[in-house]
């Protein structure tokens, strides 16, 4: 099939990325296949799949954590990659329709009121947004005073300057250099507030802190200088940062098809190629060789008003991950020992039950003592996630689902609306009836029992890679994305949830957003 698909040009296209052929052909054999949707159990509840802290729980596991940290195990991971243009996606289209018509205001304008509503929601509120001395400053040195801008309603000024390159070109920077949260006499980036914040939870003995960024590499080096710019701050205090960036992989870019499965090419017939999404960050975490590593997103940050709330609950995080496997190693010691002993078999499947919630595939207990070790083995000796989940409070994206598993078993999984099957009243039912939401708050455990990485591409599932249909040069292409960083990537991982408070997640999707009392200063939050 590979001679007739491809071409010598082809192949060195293929070479230089870092792509093998077998695995081009494996992602066109995923677009000929019907789509493989997750199947629904039944959504992950308190006390059936999600774990609730007590209060008096808390001060035992962090300090099981501090013992962890102090030694360098920990380090926190951040996905910091693309353009921050889906922020600014009502005042693009605001300032495209006042372009076009080649006006100056509103009341010159003809527009739907939705758009209308966004934009004075804007204006009104424009000594709010974080970046406002910063344009207030650029419109200034341009000759402009934004005050008599907005009285006299001259609202492209404020647009042009704000999220243009004649400006601060907001729409065109990664959301990591977005002015997220102002203090007095200056406002913080969200890469900012990762740095301020991961300190106090990964920082070993010595004050050295570890953490690592993924960003696209035509911004990358805009954020270095923008680190370089603020570390000495934070090194001041007594901490070392040893902050790391990494791109993500093109040999992890997916191949494009038509709508018939043959390869997308350009007008000029070279292949087309799509990064495969941040799936394909599961990479870059493992080529960190860590321990213990946080992942947390871009956006989801508070100001240092709110931050002793994640900090407790970062480290209660951790400290049930510390615990969780120092009874797994414990068990995985035994075994290799030669222990086989029915009670402690029997302790075992007790424990993957109840701490790991693991449901085993049906009949397991009656196959032979070999199998039954040979299983117990196998389903504990991988990576470990704990993570956060917030109460349900209509947010687009995954939630933590009981999910069925090809051998008969069941397991935990964080899944998003696009890996169920909508079409079907069972599925969709349980969708809906998710009580929790996943904010992407995770502590990971990537080494095994013997101190070694786990190799984590081994534990994707790749049958759940997500197909969408795009446009390029007004032809339809089929798009493959991996399967997600927290969803199928870490599939075979042992998962945990834990309920954490609603007020740990405050992810900033639009410029509204940073409207939120959570990210407006000196505001208590009840």
């Amino acid at each position: 099939m590979s001679d007739s698909l491809f071409d010598e040009k082809d192949l060195t296209d293929m070479r230089e990325r870092g792509i093998a052929l077998e695995e081009i052909l494996k992602q066109i054999d995923i677009f000929k296949k019907s789509f493989s949707f997750e199947h629904l159990l039944r959504t992950c509840r308190i006390g059936d799949g999600i774990k609730r802290l007590d209060d008096k729980d808390i001060p035992a596991l962090t300090s099981l954590y501090d013992k962890a940290q102090v030694t360098g195990r920990a380090m926190k991971f951040i996905p910091a990659s693309g353009a921050a243009s889906r922020m600014f996606k009502e005042l693009i289209t605001i300032n495209s329709q006042l372009e076009s018509a080649d006006k100056d205001t509103l009341s010159e304008l003809s527009i739907n009121n939705e758009d209308y509503k966004y934009f004075l929601t804007f204006i009104e509120n424009i000594k709010k947004i974080p970046f406002y001395n910063d344009l207030k400053s650029s419109m200034k040195h341009a000759g402009i005073d934004i005050d008599e801008a907005i009285a006299e309603n001259r609202f492209k000024d404020i647009l042009l300057f704000a999220i243009t390159e004649k400006g601060l070109n907001l729409s065109a920077l990664p959301k990591a250099l977005i002015p997220f949260h102002q203090y007095p006499g200056s406002s913080r980036t969200p890469i900012e507030e990762h740095i301020a914040e991961s300190g106090t939870y990964t920082s070993d003995k010595d004050g050295k802190v570890r953490i690592h960024f993924t960003v696209s590499p035509e911004h990358e080096e805009a954020i270095i200088q923008h680190v370089n710019s603020i570390i000495g701050h934070y090194d001041k205090s007594g901490l070392h940062h040893e902050i790391s960036f990494s791109n993500q992989k093109p040999s992890t870019d997916t191949i494009a098809v038509d709508m018939d499965n043959n390869p997308f090419r350009e007008a000029d017939g070279r292949l087309v190629f799509r990064q495969g999404g941040h799936g394909a960050l599961i990479e870059n975490l493992g080529d960190l060789k860590g321990d213990i590593i946080f992942i947390k997103t871009i956006d989801n940050v508070t100001p240092d008003r709110l931050k002793n709330i994640s900090y407790r609950y970062k480290k209660a995080l951790g400290g049930h991950l510390v615990e969780l496997q120092g009874k797994i190693f414990s068990y995985l010691e035994m075994l290799e020992s030669g222990d086989r002993d029915e009670t402690l078999l029997n302790k075992i499947f007790d424990f993957i039950r109840d701490d790991l919630s693991v449901a085993p595939p049906d009949g397991m207990m009656n196959q032979s003592l070999d199998k039954r070790i040979g299983y117990l083995v196998s389903r504990l000796n991988r990576p470990l996630r704990v993570c956060g989940m917030v109460k349900n409070q209509g947010e687009p994206g995954g939630g933590p689902y009981w999910v069925g598993l090809s051998d008969g078993s069941a397991s935990p999984q964080i899944v998003e609306k696009s890996q169920i099957n909508m079409d079907s009243e069972e599925q969709r039912n349980i969708f809906k009836s998710s009580t929790h939401f996943n904010p992407v708050d995770l502590v990971c455990g990537v080494r095994d029992y013997k101190g070694a990485s786990f190799d984590l591409k081994k534990y994707v599932d790749p049958e759940t890679c997500f197909i969408s249909i795009k446009s390029k040069d007004g032809r339809e292409l089929k798009a493959l994305e991996l399967p997600g960083l927290w969803n199928g990537a870490m599939s075979y991982w042992n998962t945990v949830f834990i309920e954490v408070p609603l007020i740990t997640f405050n992810p900033v999707k639009t410029i509204f957003d940073l409207l939120r009392k959570e990210h407006q200063p000196e505001v208590t939050i009840k």
